[in-house]
Formats: C-alpha cells, sequence, structure tokens
C-alpha cells in the first residue's frame, strides 16, 4: 500500500530526501509521492516532523 502526504505536510523536503526510490518530488504547497513507484517502506514517515506521510 502506497504512502500519500497530508495537507498537514511543512514542505520541508525531509522525506523526499529519504526515500530510496526518488518518487516523492515537490507539488503545489506540499510534496507529492508517485503512487506507481512507492514502495511502502515507511521511511518518508520515520524522518516526517509532522507526520505527515501516511499509508493509502
Amino acid at each position: 500500500m502506497a504512502y500519500k502526504i497530508t495537507d498537514e505536510c511543512i514542505n520541508c523536503g525531509a522525506c523526499a530526501a529519504e526515500c530510496p526510490v526518488s518518487c516523492i518530488s515537490e507539488g503545489d504547497g506540499k510534496y507529492v509521492i508517485d503512487a506507481d513507484t512507492c514502495i511502502a517502506c515507511g521511511a518518508c514517515a520515520n524522518v516526517c516532523p509532522v507526520g505527515a506521510p501516511v499509508a493509502d
């Protein structure tokens, strides 16, 4: 199950730097996860200071 980033995102980029498959990119006001590429490893959720990445 892929992760998604909620509106809690503060656009800090910590999640993108941790993603082992580079499926996180900067979107319009928040980062976004490409669900087709996401391997659901949870690395993004582990480093997010506001808990924005959640399992979809």
